[in-house]
């Protein structure tokens, strides 16, 4: 007991340097094994969604968490083939017709500006310009379509990173409990209440996120297919689906559907109503700044919840950041991750000047506890 009790403590300077070469080991193996963390952010994103289903699925059916785990994906993977067996065939039916479309789009800016102007006394020759874009456009194009063998490597790689995903969300479905179990036993005592906390914070944004998004996105993708078929909107089915996959991309994804749906009535027009195509683009401007409003007013508040309310600016800014650090997941993860970093740097800051980051916290579960 004498022993124990006598035990030397670290120093101020040895915790510092051991925290300082641990930080240094860690962002060592994040930039060596950089092309593995997208990969295991998916899987995790994924075990996110599904942990519910299979707790649900194992606390109804009183079966082994595993086995519950095993049926949730074996569902998932059979929805997922149904799916997109029923969606391909008629999606790639209008996207060939939207490719052929674009063409007769763009023979027609041909026409339209294909001829000599004068502009403030500069002579601009439209045929030109329209011949260096599209030569432009063949340079960047051409060694996609020429590259064969490194297409056909891709495919294989990402079949292989689609497997490694499944496999590595699997075993978090099945053992994060565990895992959990043991992260909370990581920090001291008196912190154990406060990762409590923290984690049920962090928790409900992800969640608000992940499962709110997935039923927004569907909505979202169901009102514009009911809208489009009312207005006439060419290729509906492949724009509602486009709709609903820009939810994912708060503030900017909007404006990109809105760009896309109004040059296509632009030149193409609606599908059975008689009016002018200037005319069908400009409804079709005004549904969706009514239903910008809706969205951001009724259906983000209601199904994804208000944890996630954040500027716009902070959200683009986000987005583009995101996009710099991880492409295309950093575009889709930058909110929650900025929700995320907010909650984390409050904790932090509260900290550092000696107060409960969670009084109020505290306060509310003591009220409802008494």
């Amino acid at each position: 007991m004498r022993e124990a009790a006598a035990r030397p403590r670290w120093s101020l300077t040895t915790k510092l340097v051991l925290s300082a070469l641990a930080l240094a080991l860690v962002l060592f193996l994040v930039i060596r094994f950089s092309i593995v963390i997208p990969p295991l952010i998916l899987a995790a994103v994924l075990a996110f969604v599904l942990t519910p289903a299979v707790d649900r699925l194992q606390n109804r059916l009183r079966i082994r968490r595993g086995l519950a785990a095993l049926a949730v994906y074996v569902l998932l993977i059979g929805l997922i083939a149904l799916l997109l067996s029923l969606l391909i065939p008629p999606l790639v039916d209008q996207v060939q017709l939207i490719n052929l479309d674009f063409q007769t789009i763009l023979s027609q800016l041909t026409a339209a500006i294909g001829t000599v102007s004068l502009l403030g006394g500069i002579t601009i020759d439209g045929a030109q310009l329209i011949e260096e874009a599209e030569s432009a456009l063949r340079t960047l194009i051409e060694p996609v379509f020429s590259q064969t063998v490194t297409l056909a490597v891709e495919v294989i790689t990402s079949l292989v990173w689609v497997v490694f995903i499944t496999v590595i969300s699997f075993y978090l479905v099945k053992d994060g409990a565990l895992f959990w179990r043991w992260v909370e036993q990581l920090p001291a005592p008196a912190y154990r209440e406060d990762l409590r906390l923290l984690k049920a914070e962090l928790n409900g944004i992800w969640s608000d996120f992940f499962r709110g998004q997935l039923v927004l996105a569907l909505v979202v993708a169901i009102i514009f297919q009911v809208v489009g078929l009312i207005i006439g909107l060419p290729f509906s089915l492949a724009m509602a689906l486009f709709a609903g996959l820009m939810e994912f991309i708060p503030s900017v994804g909007h404006g990109i559907w809105l760009f896309v749906a109004a040059l296509l009535t632009l030149f193409q027009g609606s599908t059975w109503l008689p009016l002018p195509n200037w005319l069908v683009a400009l409804i079709v401007i005004g549904l969706h700044l009514v239903f910008q409003q809706v969205d951001l007013n009724y259906l983000i508040p209601r199904i994804i919840g208000r944890r996630m309310h954040l500027h716009p600016l902070v959200v683009i800014l986000g987005i583009i950041a995101g996009a710099a650090l991880a492409g295309v997941l950093g575009v889709v993860l930058a909110a929650p991750t900025i929700a995320s970093l907010r909650v984390l740097s409050r904790y932090l800051v509260a900290n550092l000047s000696d107060q409960d980051p969670f009084r109020a916290r505290r306060a509310q579960e003591g009220t409802a506890d008494s």
